[in-house]
């Protein structure tokens, strides 16, 4: 029987030192890191071999976590996350308080509250956002579940979840909409 809460003490100490973390989310599995820590941020664009102009999803675990790193967010924002059946990543304008290499060019960041018991766990007792980032190298085909993560990819990361946790993942990325300042919406992926 897998201890929950052990693999979840595990996760939080690698993510507080620092390290990346390979964990399943609601949609696919990520590499996940402190979103708030530049360095760690920094080794996840090296480790998919990824340009550092593009952008990557961060998770939080409500919208509590949400209005720390969001300088004001629209009504329509949380209109969105309530009616939301499937998952959904929102770029809200006017980021704050994260690592500047998670955050584009525009100010802008994708945000996301998974609907995943496990990895709300990990964030909540972190108590700090977390990169969610698909579990490839970029450019490749994001992998459905564990069995199809690379082992470059799983070697990589500091701590891997074990398989078990990937019941909730739905295995497909999540919807992209992006705001702005004045609540307009604008579909970037269905």
């Amino acid at each position: 029987m897998i201890d929950t809460k052990n693999a979840i003490e595990q996760a939080v100490k690698i993510l507080k030192d620092g390290g990346v973390i390979l964990y399943p989310t609601d949609t696919v599995w990520g590499l996940g890191c402190d979103a708030t820590n530049a360095v760690a941020v920094e080794r996840i664009y090296k480790i998919k071999k990824r340009e550092d102009n593009k952008s990557l999803i961060i998770l939080v675990d409500g919208e509590d976590m949400l209005c720390r790193y969001i300088k004001e967010i629209p009504q329509v924002a949380l209109q969105l996350i309530e009616i939301a059946d499937q998952p959904l990543t929102i770029i809200y304008p006017g980021a704050i308080g994260l690592a500047k290499n998670a955050i584009a060019e525009d100010n802008t960041v994708g945000i996301r509250i998974p609907h995943h018991n496990f990895c709300l766990q990990i964030i909540h007792r972190f108590n700090r956002p977390l990169i969610s980032t698909s579990a490839n190298i970029s450019g490749e085909k994001a992998p459905a579940n564990f069995i199809n993560i690379s082992e470059y990819i799983k070697s990589a990361a500091d701590w891997v979840a074990d398989p078990v946790f990937e019941a909730d993942s739905t295995g497909k990325p999540s919807s992209i909409i992006k705001l702005g300042l004045g609540g307009e919406v604008q579909i970037i992926r269905k």
